[in-house]
C-alpha cells in the first residue's frame, strides 16, 4: 500500500510538472500577452531602421546610400547598444526596489516617442540622438517583463512562459518587414516610424491601468525576509564574477546573439543586393517566416527544456542550447547559398531550431540567481550579450572588404557564429556540472556535521527545477524527494536550489541535496 501510494504521488508530481500555461489562470495569461505585446513593439521599433535604411540614407545623406556603410553600422550597433546596455543595469536596480509595472510603462512610452522622433529626424545627428533615446527606453523592457513573468508563473511553466514572451522578437521583426516595407514603398519611410511609435502608446496605458505588480518570489520557495531582501549592484556583479558557469553562459549567449544581430540588420540588404529583390518581394516572405519559425522555436525550446529538467535538473537545459545551434547552422547557411525561394524556405528550420536558445538561456539565468536580484541579473545578462553581439554588425563591412564578398562575410558571421556558440554552450555545460558537483560535495560535508538523517522522511528520488522548483519539493511534503529531518534535535535540512546554496555558502548553511 505504501509503495502504491508513493507511485501515485510520483505520477501526480509528473502531472504537476507538465501543466500547460493555461493552468496558471486567466489573469497571468493576460499579463503574459501584454508583456508579449510590449516586446513586439520593442522589436518592431528597433528594426524599423534596417527596413528604411536605404531610403533614409538617400534622404538625409549618410552611409553608402544602399542601406549600409559604416554610419549605418554605427546606428545599428554602438549608438543603440551602448545606451541600451548601460541603461539596463540601473533600470534593473530600480526595478528590484520599486514598482516594475510603472517603470515598464514609462520606458514603453519613452521608446515609442523616440521612434516617432526617428521619423522626424532630418540630419544624421538628430537620427543618432533619437536612436540612442530608443535604446534608453527599450533597455527596460526585457528585464522588467522577465521579472514580472517569473513572479506570475511557477517554475515548471517558466520556460514555456518566457518562450511565449519571446514570440515578441519574431512578431515585431515580421511586422517590421511586412508592414515596414509596405508603408515605405507606398507612403515613405517616415510613416513607418510614425505608425510603429504611435501604435504602442495605447498598449503602454493598458499595462498601467490593468496589470498588477506581483509580489516578488511568490512562485519560489522563499521566506518573507528573503523576498524583502534588496541586493546592491556590487552583490549582483559578484554573483556573476564568482560563478564561472553563469559568466560563461552569458558569453556563449553573446556569441549566439551576434549571429542574430548580423542577420537581422543585413537581411534586407542581402536580398536586395545579392538577389536583386524588391521590397515587396522581400516583405512577402519575411512578413511571416520569422514570425512562424521563430515563435515555434522559442515555444518549442521552452517546452523541451521544461520537460528535460524534470528528471535531470536545470543544467540539462544547456543540452538544448548545444544541439539546437548545431542543427540550425546548416539551414542558416542555406539561406545564404541557395537561390530564391529556397533561401527563404531554409530560414524556416533555421528559425524553428536556432531560436530555441532565447527563452532557454533566460530561464537558466533566472534560475541561477536569487529571485531578489532577477531583474538586475537579467539586465547584466543583456548588458553582456548585447555589448558583444549587438556590435557585431560592425564586422560586416570589414569582412565584406576582406573577402570581397557580402555572402562570405555573412557565412562567417551568421551560421559560423551559431557553431561557435554551440561549442561555448557545451563548455558551459561542463563548467555548470562541475559547479554543481562542488556545491553538492559541500552540502554533503554540511550534512555530515548534523548526523544521520531520520528515516521518517520520504524516499529520495529525482530532482526538480532550480530556483522555484523547490516550491514543488515542499508543496505539503508531496514531492517524492521530500524533506528529511536531520540529527541534532529538530534541525530541518531541506533541498536547496543552486542559487540558495551559493548564497548561503558563507553563512554555514546545511542542506541534504542541491537542485540545479
Amino acid at each position: 500500500k505504501s509503495k502504491k501510494t508513493m507511485t501515485n504521488q510520483q505520477d501526480n508530481d509528473k502531472l504537476r510538472g507538465t501543466r500547460s500555461l493555461l493552468d496558471a489562470g486567466g489573469y497571468p495569461m493576460y499579463v503574459l500577452v501584454l508583456m508579449l505585446i510590449a516586446y513586439l513593439f520593442n522589436q518592431a521599433d528597433r528594426y524599423a531602421l534596417p527596413i528604411t535604411a536605404k531610403e533614409q540614407e538617400q534622404s538625409i545623406g549618410f552611409g553608402d546610400r544602399k542601406g549600409g556603410g559604416t554610419e549605418y553600422a554605427l546606428l545599428a550597433g554602438p549608438v543603440f547598444q551602448l545606451i541600451y546596455t548601460f541603461a539596463g543595469i540601473p533600470i534593473g536596480m530600480m526595478a528590484d526596489r520599486y514598482n516594475r509595472r510603472n517603470i515598464l510603462v514609462v520606458a514603453f512610452l519613452f521608446w515609442s516617442l523616440m521612434t516617432v522622433g526617428m521619423g522626424l529626424s532630418r540630419t544624421y545627428t538628430q537620427l543618432a540622438l533619437t536612436r540612442a533615446g530608443l535604446g534608453l527606453g527599450e533597455a527596460g523592457c526585457t528585464p522588467l517583463a522577465n521579472g514580472i513573468i517569473s513572479d506570475y508563473f511557477p517554475v515548471e511553466m517558466r520556460g514555456a512562459a518566457l518562450g511565449v514572451y519571446n514570440w515578441g522578437i519574431y512578431m515585431g521583426y515580421s511586422i517590421a518587414y511586412g508592414l515596414g516595407n509596405f508603408i515605405t514603398h507606398r507612403f515613405g519611410y517616415e510613416y513607418v516610424y510614425y505608425a510603429f511609435g504611435l501604435a504602442g502608446i495605447p498598449f503602454a496605458l493598458l499595462i498601467l491601468f490593468t496589470v498588477k505588480e506581483p509580489e516578488r518570489g511568490m512562485k519560489d520557495r522563499m521566506t518573507v525576509a528573503e523576498r524583502q531582501r534588496k541586493y546592491t549592484v556590487g552583490e549582483v556583479l559578484r554573483t556573476f564574477a564568482f560563478r564561472p558557469s553563469l559568466l560563461l553562459l552569458c558569453f556563449a549567449g553573446a556569441v549566439r546573439n551576434a549571429g542574430g544581430y548580423v542577420w537581422a540588420y543585413n537581411t534586407e540588404q542581402f536580398f536586395e543586393q545579392v538577389h536583386d529583390l524588391s521590397k515587396d518581394e522581400i516583405g512577402t516572405y519575411m512578413s511571416w517566416i520569422p514570425l512562424v519559425g521563430g515563435s515555434l522555436g522559442a515555444t518549442f525550446g521552452g517546452f523541451v527544456a521544461d520537460r528535460i529538467i524534470k528528471d535531470r535538473g536545470s543544467w540539462a537545459r544547456v543540452w538544448v542550447l548545444v544541439f539546437s545551434q548545431v542543427l540550425a547552422a546548416p539551414f542558416a547557411a542555406g539561406a545564404l547559398i541557395l537561390p530564391v525561394p529556397w533561401a527563404f524556405i531554409s530560414l524556416i528550420p533555421s528559425n524553428v531550431i536556432g531560436e530555441m536558445w532565447v527563452g532557454v538561456t533566460l530561464a537558466v539565468v533566472v534560475e541561477l540567481v536569487h529571485p531578489g536580484m532577477r531583474v538586475t541579473a537579467v539586465a547584466v545578462y543583456l548588458f553582456i550579450i548585447s555589448n558583444i553581439g549587438g556590435n557585431a554588425p560592425l564586422l560586416v563591412p570589414v569582412l565584406r572588404k576582406w573577402f570581397d564578398s557580402y555572402r562570405q562575410a555573412l557565412l562567417v558571421l551568421f551560421p559560423g557564429v551559431y557553431l561557435a556558440s554551440a561549442v561555448l554552450f557545451f563548455i558551459t555545460l561542463g563548467v555548470l556540472r562541475r559547479d554543481l558537483a562542488i556545491a553538492r560535495s559541500r552540502s554533503v560535508e554540511a550534512q555530515s556535521l548534523l548526523g544521520p538523517a531520520d528515516d521518517s522522511g520520504s524516499s529520495s528520488g529525482g530532482g526538480n527545477d532550480g530556483v522555484g522548483a523547490a516550491s514543488a519539493a515542499t508543496d505539503n511534503n508531496n514531492n517524492q524527494d521530500g524533506g528529511q529531518t536531520g540529527g541534532l534535535g529538530s534541525v530541518q535540512t531541506q533541498k536547496k536550489t543552486y542559487y540558495q546554496l551559493m548564497d548561503d555558502e558563507n553563512q554555514g548553511g546545511e542542506y541534504d541535496d542541491v537542485y540545479v
